[in-house]
């Protein structure tokens, strides 16, 4: 062989093939062949520094902020052990009063008197209604001042 030096093989285990022009991982810092290069091929177990998504907690849908270096999931669980408002085996207190029901989101329909407890609002008239009436023909929905039919 002419060149003895040139080149190196990539350092996937799986794959170790001669690569003349080998990528080097920006993280782990290996040698890998152009089908190993994404640190999804290669498991790159370090991929966790550069990743700059952020994790939303599963519980309270608030973004957590995770310090370079940390491992998302570490931190997202101690924010669930620690300060997550609605842990399930948190305790909160249970309110009886009528005035703060869990039910506060009141239909539109004139003369219904459902409540629901999230807010389902239609996408056309921005009005707030009970699941009888959430689609535009169950509550005869006027779009800005003409009314949504079937037919067009």
């Amino acid at each position: 062989m002419e060149f003895p030096d040139l080149g190196k093989h990539c350092s996937e285990k799986t794959c170790k093939q001669l690569d003349f022009l080998p990528l080097k991982c920006d993280v782990c810092e290996q040698d890998f062949c152009k089908d190993h290069f994404t640190y999804a091929a290669h498991k790159c177990p370090f991929a966790y520094k550069k990743d700059v998504q952020v994790p939303v907690c599963p519980l309270c849908n608030h973004p957590i902020s995770v310090k370079k270096g940390e491992i998302p999931d570490v931190v997202v669980g101690e924010h669930m052990d620690r300060d997550c408002g609605s842990r399930p085996g948190k305790e909160e207190k249970v309110r009886t009063s009528p005035c703060r029901s869990v039910f506060t989101f009141r239909c539109s329909k004139k003369g219904c008197k459902k409540k629901e407890m999230l807010p389902v609002a239609c996408d056309q008239c921005r009005g707030n209604f009970c699941i009888q009436h959430r689609h535009p023909l169950d509550h005869s929905c006027t779009r800005g001042s003409r009314a949504v039919s079937i037919g067009g």
